[in-house]
């Protein structure tokens, strides 16, 4: 696989919302080096993303940065129906590619765009921040060590208030509800533990099918994993909720977002969730060095196809149960 230039990586964000700006902050305290470029539709966009967060250039529309011959990658962070065709559009001008959650509307799409990188020698990374949150890391030692025992129950409570606005309102735009959309970080979350996923069954409460769901998860080992997702439950705490992972040997409860973590059984630990709750820096860390190594990130495409296949799954069938 081509590696990324020796020179300071070019970095164009084709799309300048949230994401942009969340991800410029995140590698300006990061990789200062890293040359960002800036790139939308709305070009007076674009350079106000660049005055706001400094940088090489901007660009007026998608197409001009990816010929640029100062960009060595691009970040696609548009709306999910864009993804694919941007995607080959970057892979055929050479670029290597990160894309935003969800990375695409089926695994279908997945695997032509995953050829494609192929044919071009070059990477495709599915920004997938979840997967490195330390909470994640750290679920994933305690039930590799075993000191909870066998695992029996994962109970994974996601649920607050969000008002989708602009395309995230939009099924056609976003792909989908609100599990496509934002349940794509759950999806990977239980996906990710250490524990491999065989079926998973959503189920959908019939008043607002696109806005909340249940998603059950059966695992390879014999245990049972339950997702709460919504984007309407009442969140008094603003989302903040307990999850717990039951064994036979102990029990680990933990703030879902990561603030901190409870072992209690045999071996009683209290964790704290520490700097880079979220995962992000830990990402881009890994996702640097593989472009200027050549090595894998990770988070590679097998465990990103992997949970787009159970998303694709679970979504498709609460769509179903929400047509008329």
């Amino acid at each position: 696989m081509s590696r990324a230039p020796e020179r300071p990586l070019g970095l164009a964000f084709l799309g300048c919302g949230a994401a942009t700006a969340m991800h410029s902050r995140t590698l300006r305290r990061l990789d200062p080096a890293i040359r960002r470029s800036y790139a939308s539709r709305d070009p007076a966009k674009a350079r106000s993303f660049l005055d706001r967060f400094g940088g090489l250039d901007a660009f007026d529309g998608y197409d001009a940065a990816i010929a640029s011959p100062h960009v060595d990658a691009v970040l696609v962070a548009t709306p999910p129906h864009l993804h694919r065709d941007l995607a080959l559009t970057a892979l055929r001008a050479g670029k290597h590619v990160i894309v935003e959650k969800p990375a695409f509307l089926s695994t279908a799409q997945f695997d032509v765009v995953r050829a494609a990188a192929a044919d071009a020698d070059r990477r495709v990374l599915v920004a997938e921040n979840y997967y490195y949150k330390p909470v994640v890391r750290l679920l994933r030692g305690i039930i590799a060590n075993g000191s909870l025992g066998r695992i029996l129950f994962l109970d994974v409570v996601a649920l607050k208030t969000q008002t989708p606005s602009g395309w995230r309102d939009d099924p056609a735009l976003a792909g989908g509800g609100a599990l496509f959309e934002g349940g794509v970080h759950w999806i990977a979350f239980m996906a990710n533990l250490g524990l491999e996923v065989s079926t998973v069954h959503p189920f959908a409460p019939l008043q607002s099918p696109h806005l909340s769901s249940l998603v059950v998860f059966e695992y390879d080992e014999g245990a049972i994993g339950t997702l709460l997702h919504s984007w309407e439950a009442h969140s008094p705490l603003k989302g903040l909720r307990l999850s717990r992972i039951h064994g036979t040997r102990g029990t680990l409860t933990f703030e879902s977002n990561g603030l901190f973590a409870l072992v209690t059984g045999a071996r009683p630990r209290l964790f704290l969730g520490g700097r880079d709750i979220a995962g992000y820096r830990a990402m881009f860390r890994d996702f640097l060095d593989a472009l200027r190594t050549g090595r894998e990130p990770r988070f590679n495409l097998e465990r990103a196809r992997q949970c787009q296949r159970l998303l694709e799954a679970a979504a498709s069938r609460v769509a179903r149960e929400a047509a008329p």
